[in-house]
């Protein structure tokens, strides 16, 4: 999967509305790991100011979103799920309309916090609507809780984008089909981080996970706390959806595809799910991202345009397999 991935990013540098041989690519990366870049030549400078930046951005986010499709798939214990299905999309994308539109891009993380504040406070929501003094939390009152979450979200994001300014209003709609046009070092360095950091701490929750997905009793009976695993792991996994929300928008379909066709690949052990998905999310992400470069260029589509492509019909096959 990490070959599959390096080739990919070799083909999507070469790329674009200028077209960089194969050849010069792989002389451009090896001299700048040599130290010998001039950036004296306009190939140099698309290459490693534009296209890489781009390329690595587009890579942590497909991580991102793959990741959290394989949480909330074991966690529901349905393939159907994805990052958004808990309305996780629309609490962290208002809050980051809400960062744009009071000017809290101007500070350093401004943005990311308030969307990670409006995913903990659509956690918070989901389990306040879904929860019950008769037992444990189901799985299908936690899937239709987050539609509702989701939908009043969505209705917000609406109301903002009525009385926004015509520039803001271009803006955010744009941002909200997913836009990796933006990647700076800034936002290359902080979704890093989150990302590398709530890798870590989910991939020590692999065993319970994979214990959840053969049954919660079993795995109370193993000595896993399935409510607080579930909690825990909400919080981890909203963190990192977050972030990649506020910085690159809403790409969809992403953490339905991609876990599920690496399941049938690999299979269910989470040890080695969450590592193949994150490859293929990052690998994925950067296939679309480069077709919505070269298929309009020199003007460029929305990357959640491609992945909405692709992903809507493997929704539906998937919901006429699982026949519900």
């Amino acid at each position: 999967m990490f070959l599959v991935l390096l080739a990919l990013s070799i083909v999507s540098l070469s790329l674009g509305a200028v077209r960089i041989a194969p050849g010069h690519v792989f002389s451009y990366l090896i001299d700048a790991l040599w130290g010998n870049l001039s950036f004296s030549s306009e190939e140099e400078l698309i290459l490693f100011s534009v296209r890489l930046p781009r390329i690595i951005f587009a890579g942590i986010v497909g991580a991102a979103l793959a990741i959290g499709g394989v949480i909330f798939q074991a966690i529901l214990r349905n393939p159907l799920a994805d990052p958004y299905i808990l309305g996780i999309s629309g609490g962290s994308a208002l809050g980051a309309i809400i960062g744009i539109v009071i000017g809290a891009g101007s500070f350093y993380i401004g943005v990311p916090l308030l969307a990670f504040l409006g995913a903990l406070t659509t956690v918070f929501l989901v389990f306040i609507v879904a929860g019950s003094s008769r037992g444990p939390l189901q799985d299908n009152t936690l899937l239709l809780s987050g539609v509702v979450v989701n939908a009043f979200f969505s209705a917000a994001i609406l109301f903002f984008l009525s009385v926004v300014n015509s520039m803001e209003l271009h803006s955010i709609t744009f941002w909200l089909m997913g836009d990796l046009s933006r990647a700076s070092a800034r936002e290359i360095g902080i979704a890093a981080v989150c990302l590398v950091a709530g890798f870590i701490l989910l991939y020590g929750q692999a065993r319970k996970l994979n214990l959840i997905v053969q049954g919660e009793d079993t795995a109370e009976h193993l000595g896993v706390h399935v409510e607080r695993t579930k909690q825990w792991l909400l919080i981890l996994t909203s963190l990192i959806i977050s972030v990649a929300v506020s910085l690159a928008g809403i790409i969809g379909f992403v953490g339905i595809m991609v876990p599920h066709f690496m399941r049938l690949v690999f299979g269910s052990d989470h040890r080695l799910l969450l590592p193949v998905s994150a490859l293929f999310g990052a690998s994925f992400l950067i296939a679309a991202d480069t077709v919505a470069r070269v298929v309009l260029a020199p003007a460029e589509l929305p990357v959640g345009v491609i992945t909405a492509l692709c992903g809507a019909p493997y929704f539906i096959f998937l919901l006429k397999r699982k026949a519900w």
